[in-house]
């Protein structure tokens, strides 16, 4: 692996290769704070809202649940935190909460209820033009349902070239309600703009900047939202499970793989 990993302080991971080098932010939910290949940046910077910027796991769930109501296995309720964009529970906890460092290029996060005593581990590795992300989750004996994604902010704008154009081939989205959640039917994928979740595909996403950078995005992950609503940035999601995917019969893996490949 041609690159360097480790920083006195402990609140950043420092990650540097030959071609790619990255910044993970521990205190901020083991963000990406700063991704550059070849001296650009693509990583959308801060803004108010954590959900807004860097490049974040979503774990133990990924996108939103409906109400923040989710039921165990044994059909017990819970109420998961909703103050981000209420009523809805956003994300999971990983996204907001201090991870801890586990290695040079590692962190690890010990779930709050109702979720303890799961727990989850990232981990960064880049090698040439290549960018690996890792998050596994372990249960260890809760039986509230649980899934995973990454939540790249990529930046619509680079230093050079023009705007980013993303580009994919699914066969199928889910129908999302009035409410922003999915309702369980599906419809042959639309038009952009998208905040939509995508399953069945048949050439997997890749973002380029004309005159800039491309980026492929490689993922066994059965689901990808992509969100491209927003001025600064464009979001293109592996999930292992679709938004409120426990309350629509929808399991998803414990272990999510992302690869980025630059050129």
């Amino acid at each position: 692996m041609s690159s360097q990993a480790g920083n006195s302080d402990t609140r950043l991971l420092e990650i540097v290769g030959d071609e790619i080098s990255l910044i993970v932010d521990l205190e901020q939910g083991s963000r990406i704070s700063s991704l550059t290949w070849r001296g650009l940046e693509f990583v959308v910077q801060p803004r108010p809202s954590l959900m807004d910027w860097g490049w974040y796991a979503m774990v133990p769930w990924a996108g939103r649940i409906k109400n923040g109501l989710i039921k165990d296995s044994s059909g017990r309720e819970f109420t998961l935190p909703a103050g981000w964009e209420p009523p809805h529970a956003e994300h999971g906890y990983g996204f907001y909460s201090p991870w801890i460092k586990t290695g040079p290029a590692s962190s690890r996060l010990e779930m709050p209820d109702p979720y303890c005593p799961a727990v989850a581990e990232q981990r960064f590795e880049v090698q040439g033009n290549s960018f690996r992300w890792t998050l596994e989750y372990a249960a260890n004996g809760c039986e509230i349902p649980a899934w995973l994604g990454f939540h790249p902010w990529f930046l619509r704008e680079l230093a050079i070239g023009d705007p980013a154009h993303v580009e994919f081939e699914a066969e199928r989205m889910l129908v999302r309600g009035s409410d922003g959640i999915p309702t369980g039917e599906y419809s042959s994928p639309k038009p952009p703009p998208w905040d939509d979740a995508f399953t069945d595909f048949k050439k997997l996403p890749s973002i380029t900047w004309p005159g800039a950078a491309k980026v492929d995005l490689i993922s066994k992950s059965p689901w990808w939202v992509v969100y491209t609503e927003d001025q600064a940035g464009v979001c293109v999601e592996p999930q292992s499970a679709p938004p409120d995917a426990a309350n629509l019969g929808i399991s998803g893996d414990h272990h999510i793989e992302l690869v980025l490949n630059f050129s």
